[in-house]
């Protein structure tokens, strides 16, 4: 498993019941992940001390409950050594069904292909797809790549954009679109575009701007050969992120074998992400994902 573990800002403190105990900067949450089926003891203070609890509701959906949690807030993330723009900041409120605008887990891929950019010694293109507020796109940019960030959502596009500005990434290294993913790729192709990266995280199920219909167990290999399209004549890498039951690292692993390693060569790894729990040692599985570099 990969791990996330060199947060500063952030930890999972515990978990129990269906839900996780966080502390986001200087203020603590408490947030249901169906991945915690286990009933633990609450024993940590923070559990009755939270900021901010993500009530679920049993007819779906559900509700924030607030105590001194101000709209927003920031947070910090520092990339490896040898990264252009190492330092990232992210500004962080809670909005609809339990999210903060960040998943920190993401991190350890972060880390991995900004490494990756910044020792290429070369300009690097980097696509990022569904790129929700920008966390990828930031930490290729801090790498040294020019990335070009698609989204469907406007205000997505805009809060990644206040992320770059805040994290000190230069306005010419980051092109922002708002549009459907798999319409843009097919246009891209036609352009006769290349990209000597890729970066996807595909959700469960989607519309575009104009109703376009996502389901990823019937659209993501399809999407996965029109982007291998798109990649460069020396290309670098392309991660697939999945929060998917069905997608586990070894479907993600037959994809980009057949896919990208058959066309270009190079290397697949793929294996589930997670976060340490500070106060028993152990992990909290946050999905998978598949790596091609070369």
């Amino acid at each position: 498993m990969w791990l996330a573990n060199h947060w500063n800002d952030y930890e999972v403190i515990d978990t129990s019941g269906g839900e996780k105990l966080e502390r986001w900067g200087d203020y603590l949450l408490v947030r249901p992940d169906p991945q915690v089926i286990w009933n633990t003891p609450k024993k940590h203070s923070g559990w009755k001390k939270k900021n901010g609890h993500y009530h679920r509701s049993n007819k779906g959906g559900g509700e924030w409950e607030f105590f001194n949690l101000p709209d927003e807030w920031t947070i910090r993330y520092s990339l490896p050594n040898g990264v252009p723009y190492p330092n990232l900041q992210f500004h962080l409120k809670p909005f609809s069904f339990k999210h903060t605008g960040l998943f920190p887990e993401q991190a350890v891929n972060w880390d991995w292909f900004s490494s990756l950019i910044a020792n290429a010694n070369r300009p690097v293109k980097v696509l990022n797809l569904f790129a929700y507020t920008g966390g990828a796109t930031i930490s290729a940019a801090a790498g040294g790549a020019s990335v070009t960030h698609v989204d469907a959502s406007k205000g997505m596009v805009a809060w990644a954009k206040e992320n770059a500005a805040s994290s000190g990434i230069p306005s010419t290294s980051v092109r922002w679109l708002v549009d459907d993913c798999v319409k843009f790729v097919e246009r891209e192709i036609r352009r006769g575009n290349h990209y000597d990266g890729i970066i996807m995280d595909p959700p469960s199920y989607g519309r575009g701007p104009k109703g376009e219909i996502w389901k990823i167990e019937e659209s993501i290999f399809p999407f996965v050969q029109l982007c291998e399209q798109l990649l460069s004549e020396d290309p670098l890498f392309f991660l697939i992120n999945s929060y998917t039951t069905g997608l586990q690292p070894a479907v993600l692993t037959y994809m980009l074998e057949t896919v990208v390693k058959k066309n270009h060569g190079g290397f697949v790894e793929a294996s589930e992400i997670g976060l340490p729990v500070s106060s028993n040692g152990l992990v909290l599985p946050c999905g998978a994902s598949g790596r091609w570099y070369k």
